[in-house]
């Protein structure tokens, strides 16, 4: 008798366990599974109103049809951006007759110092395809914004022009029609940059 009562009590257990993982198998069929939503890319770039180191005003369409190699860095820069603005003149020879479809851009982040003055004459050290864009405080918070750049000055101890900024070094591509492709390290070497932006002329986000 025990024996039995012991087999129809193990039976009962193996029916319970087996309607649990029906019903559990059941609910994974009916029950679609949670659906995972990603927002999309912030968009980069966008309408600009800058000055030229020749003190022309210019903005994004002045350079509409051509493509454009952006980097945003600042004269008073110690290693950084004269290594970028370097890379970028070896880019340019690399990319031989191509390199008159492009338009390299040097954005400032440090317009106080920064002046058309100050940056004609930082930039005869490089190719003297790279155009130096400057501006307001205003036009260069809003440039720097739309192309998430980031930015911060760092306090100095005394109150003069003696002080360092913080920013991204990416170099940016823009297709002829002004939007945005791609991002590049600005440490990347000339012959590098050369092939990335030869390639995404060829094939766009290919």
């Amino acid at each position: 008798m025990n024996s039995r009562l012991k087999f129809l009590s193990v039976f009962l257990l193996l029916l319970l366990a087996a309607a649990v993982f029906t019903t559990a198998v059941a609910l994974l069929i009916v029950r679609p599974p949670p659906k995972v939503t990603t927002s999309g890319t912030a968009a980069v770039g966008g309408p600009f109103t800058l000055v030229a180191n020749n003190g022309e005003n210019v903005s994004d369409q002045t350079y509409r049809g051509k493509w454009l190699l952006i980097f945003f860095g600042y004269t008073y820069c110690p290693d950084a951006c004269p290594t970028v603005l370097n890379n970028i003149s070896v880019a340019l020879e690399k990319l031989g007759s191509d390199a008159s479809k492009l338009q390299p851009l040097f954005v400032t982040v440090d317009p106080q110092r920064d002046t058309g003055e100050v940056m004609t004459d930082y930039l005869k050290s490089f190719d003297s395809r790279i155009v130096g864009l400057t501006g307001t405080q205003a036009q260069i918070d809003t440039v720097t914004k739309e192309y998430r750049v980031y930015v911060s000055q760092q306090k100095s101890e005394t109150s003069g022009d003696d002080y360092l900024v913080s920013h991204s070094a990416y170099i940016y591509l823009m297709d002829p029609q002004g939007k945005f492709l791609n991002v590049i390290q600005g440490g990347a070497a000339g012959e590098e940059i050369a092939a990335w932006v030869g390639k995404e002329m060829t094939h766009p986000n290919g």
